[in-house]
């Protein structure tokens, strides 16, 4: 049996056991989190070096195609009935599925949801300490760079926020059925310590976003739906947005709220 990828889907299998392997390796059960979901395993590349590990913990693979359903369930018979959920994780209740219990969010992430899957683990991200992925490079590198740097934008600053992010590695086309147009990176989220934003949190992602819109011009000007002619910090006035760090947009937050 084999399983067409579908395009509609975002699916490029990959193939290459030495990088399904680096990727397994790369989950270190941050803060002693030992459960496991696989978000789209496709036709199980990672999922076989996952289920080979022997880790402690809790394993299951959430996918929404039928087809790569019924190929997991025929091939991988230590992958239980009821280790498959059949559901896209956009829409699942996370909380639900270890019983509101902590864990490590992975995959080779479809590229066309892989920003909304971020998205959604910030959801419930005192439920997940730890995700490592596949991404497209520029989104990999979006997620992982730091302030001053071309790719640091709006999901950099809402990640960084609650996660310290590494990036791993970089995979090439030739890997995956069908190669994709572009490069390919895993990154490693690790959940940091802040508990939560000192600021109005709804405000902060307006902030954000509102800066980055138009990341061209300063903030005094970006800014100005939201400041109404009031004036900025001097730090702030002449910068523009992809050099403030999280701390400096939660200063900016908490000038703006005041």
């Amino acid at each position: 049996m084999r399983v067409k990828p579908k395009k509609h889907l975002g699916q490029h299998f990959l193939k290459d056991e030495s990088i399904c392997l680096r990727i397994e390796q790369s989950i270190t059960n941050h803060f002693n989190c030992f459960n496991i979901l696989e978000i789209g395993p496709g036709t199980g590349a990672l999922t076989k070096h996952i289920l080979n590990s022997k880790r402690d913990g809790n394993f299951y693979v959430m996918e929404v195609d039928q087809e790569s359903i019924a190929y997991l369930n025929s091939n991988y018979p230590d992958l239980s009935s009821d280790q498959i959920i059949q559901g896209d994780f956009l829409q699942y209740d996370a909380s639900t599925l270890f019983d509101n219990k902590p864990y490590c969010v992975v995959g080779n992430f479809p590229y066309n949801i892989s920003s909304q899957i971020l998205f959604r683990c910030l959801e419930y991200k005192e439920l997940i300490p730890e995700i490592v992925g596949m991404f497209q490079k520029e989104v990999a590198e979006r997620i992982s760079q730091g302030p001053g740097k071309k790719a640091y934008g709006i999901l950099s600053v809402f990640m960084q926020a609650f996660y310290d992010i590494e990036y791993l590695f970089t995979v090439d086309e030739d890997v995956f059925d069908p190669p994709p147009k572009v490069k390919s990176g895993v990154i490693r989220c690790k959940r940091n310590k802040r508990v939560k934003l000192e600021c109005d949190e709804l405000f902060f992602k307006k902030v954000v976003k509102t800066a980055f819109n138009q990341r061209r011009k300063t903030l005094r000007n970006s800014l100005k739906s939201i400041t109404n002619g009031m004036d900025l910090p001097q730090k702030f006035t002449g910068e523009r947005p992809e050099r403030l760090s999280v701390d400096d947009f939660v200063e900016l937050t908490q000038f703006l709220s005041s």
